[in-house]
């Protein structure tokens, strides 16, 4: 049966869906990938991600080719010269295939009569590509960062921004953790090798396995009967940093999709586990979460600033606050997050943490520990909310051996970056 639609078509709505509508691409693309085949989703995926990713770089080629660019209802048409250029210039497809479908995507979008101009441009780009790749060096594009962010970056890390900058224009690694529960991430490595998947354990994260190449969770061993879950090996570090414990009454705060929420589980099976999220639809991921691990929490929906409204009475042992910020720790994964976040976006952050910490706090008993987390590298969200936090509550402690938490910056071939600070109450 032949394929009814445009895939380069669908795949520059989405991008305008993203730039001109502001919607995150994890929002956007479900919806889109409805009408298509399975075969055809992760084509749509790579070339989604892969515009978003090198978005300056592709910006700057069409303002070399073009005298103006395309504005207003003609604006997604411009999107689809985007994921011409990106193909040719990322992607194994054929010249000839990747142009052709470029080109008639435009009579997908009901823009028949600039068929030639698309592919105008495209030839264009094609008989100048050497030259054009020389001469974009000297500019910021190649950063393909927001210049804001790229500030902020050197601000923060005078000596590591450019390697930060690389690490979140790559591609991320899949990372597994294994369930200890059925397996050791040693055993568990051996029933990879035998299903020819290669991978590698990490040196620090007891349950962490790298894949060597992304796969499908369905080609992974176990994957339906839990005995693995993908996850990040920084965020990995949340659960094993709280220590949870058995028969200890936990709260995952900020809780989907329940990556954690499991984890938690996996290390401490009979703790009694409160999960909270303020989104219902991605608590229904969590739930799902739960259901294939066959494990058991509470799951709720709640504000993390009225914690009144959801804890009751309730004191907890250990409390892990996942908080909300500014993710510019996963940008490898959302390459998104570089053209939807806004400078001043860091500070309203700072102070919905800042808001979230201080209610919950009331709800740790003396004694107890509160693992602050956020997938964000802005010291705003992360050490400076902690000295913040340490210098008002003459009852709170760090307990990882810091002064102000615990940063890990992306890295290619590594985790994310996150950022982790373990605050003990004390007893008065």
């Amino acid at each position: 049966m032949k394929n009814t639609y445009n895939l380069r078509s669908i795949a520059a709505t989405a991008i305008s869906q993203v730039l001109d509508n502001g919607q995150s691409l994890s929002t956007v693309l479900p919806d889109l990938q409805r009408n298509i085949n399975d075969k055809d989703k992760p084509l749509l995926q790579e070339i989604c991600f892969g515009v978003l990713r090198y978005l300056p770089k592709l910006e700057w080629f069409i303002s070399q080719l073009m005298e103006k660019p395309l504005t207003g209802k003609q604006r997604t048409l411009h999107y689809l010269i985007m994921v011409g250029i990106y193909q040719l210039l990322y992607t194994r497809i054929p010249a000839h295939a990747a142009l052709a479908e470029t080109v008639n995507g435009a009579v997908a979008l009901k823009r028949p009569q600039l068929k030639g101009l698309i592919n105008g441009v495209l030839r264009s780009f094609q008989r100048q590509q050497t030259q054009l790749e020389e001469r974009i060096t000297n500019n910021n594009s190649q950063y393909l960062h927001p210049s804001w962010l790229l500030k902020r970056l050197q601000s923060a890390y005078p000596k590591e921004w450019q390697s930060i900058a690389n690490a979140n224009n790559q591609r991320p690694p899949m990372w597994l953790r294994v369930n200890s529960q059925h397996h050791t991430a040693a055993e568990y490595l051996d029933l990879l090798k035998q299903a020819n998947i290669d991978a590698s354990l990490h040196s620090e994260h007891p349950s962490a396995i790298r894949l060597n190449e992304p796969t499908s969770v369905s080609k992974l061993p176990g994957f339906d009967e839990g005995w693995c879950t993908v996850q990040d090996v920084s965020a990995q570090g949340c659960a094993e940093l709280l220590q949870p414990k058995n028969d200890e009454y936990i709260l995952d705060l900020c809780a989907a999709p329940g990556g954690k929420t499991t984890h938690i589980l996996e290390l401490a099976p009979k703790a009694n586990v409160l999960a909270v999220d303020i989104d219902d639809t991605r608590l229904k991921r969590v739930k799902e979460n739960l259901i294939r691990l066959k494990q058991h929490a509470t799951v709720v929906q709640g504000d993390g600033t009225q914690p009144e409204k959801w804890a009751k009475e309730q004191q907890f042992d250990r409390i892990l606050l996942d908080a909300p910020c500014s993710a510019t720790g996963v940008i490898r994964r959302h390459p998104d997050i570089k053209w939807l976040r806004r400078d001043t976006d860091i500070n309203e952050l700072a102070q919905l943490q800042s808001q979230i910490l201080e209610a919950i706090w009331a709800y740790l008993k003396p004694g107890g520990t509160l693992l602050y987390a956020t997938c964000s590298i802005m010291p705003e969200e992360n050490s400076e909310q902690i000295q913040n936090f340490l210098a008002k509550h003459t009852d709170a402690c760090l307990n990882d051996g810091t002064k102000a938490g615990l940063q890990v910056v992306p890295s290619t071939d590594g985790g994310d970056g996150f950022f982790y600070a373990r605050l003990i109450k004390q007893t008065q």
